[in-house]
């Protein structure tokens, strides 16, 4: 099976958005604080990041060969208009598929759980790794033991609330190791730690 991680943009509290989804222009600042061109599948979706923080964003697009997202974020994204910006297949964990999406897009739609989530995207990653988004998904992923490594993405900036990266957790504490990586970045530094079994 590919390695599973999450990664997310939090802020110094441990929210990955504010308050009634707010808060993403401190979250997402270091994606356009550079002179690093760094495009997406989408020309108007372009980021302009640091020399770090590209390298950090490399790193992660390299070693990623699918995605797995929840219903809610993939409503809020619009689907992403029928292609995520990395350009990756995306595996959606949803109670029910939308009915009115296309077929042959690069999105699966799944019903039954996290474990077949992740076991599909794995399949579709091939020999790449398999990235999950946080909060419900990354959640359900370290409670059935499915998590290899948590990135973290942490801004400084306190958001007094809203999503948490990890809530309700059923197996804490969870201990971790690391960081096995530390790079700093403006406005940004990137953590990346280990789950221990």
């Amino acid at each position: 099976m590919s390695q599973v991680y999450t990664g997310a943009s939090m802020s110094l509290d441990g929210y990955i958005s504010g308050p009634n989804e707010s808060g993403f222009e401190h979250l997402f600042k270091w994606y356009g604080n550079g002179d690093v061109e760094v495009p997406t599948t989408k020309p108007d979706m372009t980021m302009r990041m640091t020399g770090e923080n590209a390298g950090h964003w490399r790193v992660v697009t390299e070693l990623t060969g699918a995605l797995v997202v929840g219903r809610k974020l993939f409503d809020y994204t619009g689907g992403w208009s029928g292609e995520h910006p990395l350009g990756k297949p995306v595996v959606v964990l949803t109670h029910e598929p939308p009915g009115d999406w296309p077929p042959r897009t690069p999105f699966t739609f799944v019903t039954d759980g996290i474990e077949s989530a992740i076991a599909t995207a794995s399949e579709l990653a091939g020999d790449k790794g398999v990235g999950l988004n946080g909060g419900s998904i990354a959640r359900q992923a370290l409670d059935a033991g499915l998590l290899d490594e948590i990135w973290v993405d942490l801004v400084p900036v306190l958001l007094g609330g809203g999503t948490p990266f990890f809530d309700q957790l059923s197996a804490a504490p969870v201990e971790l190791e690391g960081p096995v990586a530390i790079t700093g970045g403006r406005d940004v530094t990137h953590l990346r730690y280990r789950v221990r079994r």
